[in-house]
């Protein structure tokens, strides 16, 4: 693996990526032709905010991997081009949480209590000690927008100055809320019970401007309003007059729309605490980001464990060592699918059933498109779903949490065709999977046929008239060509299925076989399918070469 280190990190952050035997990595000292030749070959590009990674710098990244942003802003890398690349684009939510916390309540302390004020007349000569009365966090209400790990960590220290605490967060659960003594409540009511207000959210079309004119004018007579989040959380114009009309008794503010901040009227505001976007910047934090970060690049090279992916879903370690057989089964079922697929693929329909359809999906999606889609150029779990998009199939996603039969976790592709020349029908195929001992995936069906197989290694799926001699007949030819048979699973329509219908992808008459083979090559084996092809009961032969178990 080759990992480039554009900008400069922590010894300790080298240090994750130095203990990997025969890695490559490159310091920002040592790249000397420029960072486009550098990456050329490289496998992970590790960032902060200088660099940036667009989409003429990934054009020359064929193999890159993965994008590292040591920090949460990712305004410097192109994600778009990044994940129609098939690049995960990783950051580090979260790593400087307490060092964001500490900052909220020290800005808060320090406007209740006129710190700066009292810090500047004294360092004048002054002993102004009658302007500088101030009041206590005790006993006031702390309002939380965004109950995140950074919001937490806030309501974790506020508790112990003896606040009341109350959040809106949508995305939290009341139990959360609950263990960390978090009164969750409207945004409205936020703003109307709050004697202090922070800000935790990222920045959406519904965050933007959260703070305005309309909601300043129902807050608290006297609220201190702290940003450590994103300048444009607030209209700053709004904020301008409310401080200055006394409705807002003072702001402390650490992030702005324009960074650096330039010709700001909250200049001539007294009751305004400025810092230059530092509540993350301490040695603890950034030495905390760099080694998240250098284990989430590490985690995603050797094991494709997704973690913090800011363009495809992410799973923790626990969750991903629960669904990684079934990621890997949903590709195989996918790539077995593909070589079914009777014409132009207009939609994809997948379910997912029993405890699968409880958990995260978007991984086991994305890979059984990817085995579906595995013909087109560059195509991997990444980018599987934009791909798709692009080639206008429409994906459909159900979860049942019931499985008939009792099987624990079922995976079923379907595919629409547009109706092949020649047929009136539309032609779709179908097949369903599980895993089986956690580690052993297995066809369960194939165009509604129960048919039990391994997917894994080299397969043949036959199509035949189900009349006496076939399967002889293919034995046979297989061992004329001394193609040994690992597994033999046969299948054919029962006269109706439960919902009462025949599978349109099987003629009557007609049954299915799907045989694991030992060939060291799936090309070996061509001379036996030849032959196979030319049995007169045998409608179509199909040769899959999957991945071994």
């Amino acid at each position: 693996m080759k990992i480039v280190l554009a900008e400069k990190v922590s010894p300790a952050t080298l240090a994750v990526f130095q203990k990997e035997a025969g890695w490559q990595i490159v310091s920002p000292d040592q790249i000397k032709n420029g960072l486009a030749a550098e990456l050329a070959d490289a496998d992970a590009l590790v960032v902060r905010s200088a660099v940036q990674a667009d989409a003429a710098l990934l054009a020359h990244a064929p193999k890159l991997r993965v994008i590292g942003r040591a920090g949460v802003g990712v305004d410097n890398i192109d994600t778009d081009a990044a994940t129609h690349q098939g690049i995960v684009v990783m950051n580090t939510p979260g790593a400087n949480a307490v060092a964001v916390a500490e900052l909220t309540l020290g800005l808060m302390i320090s406007m209740g209590r006129s710190i700066p004020k009292a810090n500047s007349t004294m360092h004048a000569g002054k002993w102004d000690k009658k302007s500088l009365q101030g009041s206590e966090l005790r006993g006031k209400t702390l309002g939380i927008v965004g109950c995140g790990r950074i919001g937490l960590e806030v309501a974790r220290r506020a508790r112990a100055f003896g606040m009341n605490l109350i959040g809106y967060d949508p995305f939290i659960a009341p139990v959360v809320a609950r263990e960390n003594e978090i009164t969750l409540v409207s945004i409205d009511d936020v703003f109307k019970e709050s004697d202090y207000l922070t800000l935790h959210v990222g920045l959406t079309p519904q965050t933007e401007g959260l703070i305005n004119a309309q909601s300043i004018a129902i807050m608290k007579p006297g609220i201190r309003i702290v940003n450590c989040a994103r300048g444009e959380l607030i209209v700053d114009e709004a904020l301008v007059e409310g401080l200055s009309s006394g409705k807002v008794a003072g702001a402390a503010l650490d992030v702005f729309r324009q960074e650096p901040l330039k010709d700001s009227p909250y200049y001539a505001l007294e009751n305004v605490l400025l810092s230059p976007h530092i509540a993350g910047a301490t040695d603890e934090a950034q030495e905390a980001i760099g080694i998240q970060l250098a284990m989430q690049v590490r985690d995603y090279l050797k094991l494709g464990v997704v973690q913090n992916a800011v363009n495809v879903p992410s799973l923790s370690r626990e969750e991903y060592v629960e669904a990684a057989p079934y990621i890997e089964m949903a590709e195989r079922l996918g790539q077995f699918l593909s070589h079914a697929n009777p014409g132009n693929l207009e939609t994809i329909q997948i379910t997912y059933s029993g405890r699968l359809a409880t958990g995260k999906t978007d991984l086991i999606r994305n890979a059984a498109l990817c085995g579906i889609l595995a013909d087109e150029e560059g195509v991997n779990r990444i980018n599987a779903a934009a791909i798709a998009s692009e080639r206008g199939i429409r994906i459909q996603e159900d979860k049942k949490e019931f499985t008939p039969g009792g099987t624990g976790s079922v995976l079923k592709l379907v595919l629409h065709s547009a109706k092949p020349a020649g047929s009136d029908k539309p032609g779709d195929t179908s097949a369903s999977a599980t895993v089986l001992h956690g580690t052993s995936p297995r066809l369960l069906t194939l165009d509604g046929i129960d048919i039990e197989a391994p997917l894994n290694g080299t397969l043949i799926a036959i199509r035949n008239h189900d009349v006496p001699g076939v399967v002889g007949r293919i034995g046979t030819i297989l061992g004329e060509h001394q193609v040994n048979i690992a597994n033999f699973a046969l299948g054919r329509p029962t006269e109706a299925r439960p919902n009462g219908t025949r599978s349109q992808s099987i003629p009557q008459g007609q049954a299915l076989a799907v045989v694991q083979i030992d060939v060291p090559t799936a090309a070996s084996a061509t001379p036996a399918i030849e032959a196979l092809r030319k049995v007169e009961a045998i409608a179509t032969v199909r040769l899959i070469e999957l991945a071994k178990s």
